[in-house]
């Protein structure tokens, strides 16, 4: 195919938006589609589109005249209808297989998560090949692995190749969503330690997961059939506590570490009662606590990437420490708000 043009979905996202750097600066030419525009990824060189991936007229626009698609685009959450999950993250990916395969593309890198294989229980160490839950806590999650598993299974299909990588936690300056979250909380006095706060878990660093997003899609194009049709866990390498890490977010935002706690168990049965009233009650707000959060806040999950590291060239970051310093003043901005869930 004589394109080099590469199409980002949700290409203004915290993640989006670093893949279309990276991309930009290795020669690629790309295109991105999200809701809304971005002018100052326009101003890099990104050919921006504003479009809904729900639909299909969409899709096939901006589908067309490109090489491959890093599939980045999501509606991420804890709570919500199967239906609303379905239409923002099952619907697209199915669309945009088939426009890929219409077109002839080489290559689809899909975005997805740990989430897709955790049921509650502690993962230690699990690897790519850990099956899909019987039932899953939420629906984002559910809607997740439904999509990856149609990305995989379209692998090879009218030349197509696919993976799908898991990037769990993503962290790092600017990001919209993790840690405004923890900071909200905190201040509010919602924030409270679930479990005993020895549980480990995995971050990845926003520059690392756009870096593992790029070698695997030129994996792809190089036509490298071993990591096609994988699925592959992105992280920083080494777990960290979970509630030692949001401590320490806390205490560079300058913003009081939450004192009070409760036992997982009860955690998780308040969140199954609140889930319920909420639902009896028709109530669009997510709860102040359910059994995904719960169980995310007091079990262990981290995950082997030792794959990753072999078949993609991966390398996690090995300066944790000092790009928490680089964000130091950001993280004291946080306090000044508004923020919002």
């Amino acid at each position: 195919m004589a394109s080099n043009r590469i199409l980002v979905t949700g290409y203004g996202g915290f993640l989006g938006s670093a893949i279309c750097r990276r991309l930009l600066s290795e020669g690629f030419s790309v295109r991105g589609v999200a809701r809304k525009n971005y002018p100052e990824l326009q101003a890099l060189g990104v050919e921006v589109v504003a479009g809904d991936l729900s639909q299909a007229s969409v899709v096939e626009e901006v589908c067309s005249g490109v090489r491959a698609i890093i599939h980045t685009a999501a509606l991420a959450g804890v709570w919500g209808p199967r239906r609303m999950y379905e239409a923002s993250n099952l619907r697209p990916t199915l669309l945009l297989l088939e426009s890929a395969r219409r077109h002839r593309m080489e290559a689809f890198v899909n975005c997805s998560s740990p989430s897709v294989v955790f049921d509650g229980k502690d993962q230690r160490g699990i690897g790519p090949d850990a099956p899909y839950p019987k039932r899953w806590l939420c629906e984002y999650p559910r809607s997740k692995a439904l999509a990856e598993r149609a990305v995989l299974e379209s692998n090879g299909r009218e030349g197509l190749r696919t993976v799908s990588l898991r990037p769990h936690l993503i962290w790092g300056r600017n990001d919209p969503h993790l840690i405004p979250r923890l900071v909200d909380r905190a201040i509010s006095g919602k924030l409270r330690r679930i479990g005993n706060g020895m549980n480990e878990i995995d971050t990845v660093h926003v520059d690392a997961a756009a870096e593992a997003h790029c070698l695997a899609l030129k994996k792809l194009l190089d036509g490298d059939e071993q990591v096609a049709a994988q699925a592959f866990f992105v992280s920083d390498g080494e777990p960290v506590l979970c509630w030692q890490w949001i401590a320490q977010l806390l205490e560079r935002a300058k913003v009081p570490v939450p004192r009070k706690s409760l036992s997982f168990t009860t955690a998780y049965i308040l969140g199954g009662c609140l889930e319920a009233t909420y639902q009896l009650l028709r109530r669009s707000a997510e709860p102040p606590m359910t059994r995904f959060v719960a169980a995310q806040l007091a079990k262990a999950h981290y995950y082997d990437i030792r794959p990753t590291c072999k078949m993609l060239g991966y390398a996690p970051i090995e300066d944790r420490a000092l790009r928490l310093d680089a964000m130091q003043d950001w993280l004291e901005s946080l306090k000044e708000g508004p923020l919002s869930d």
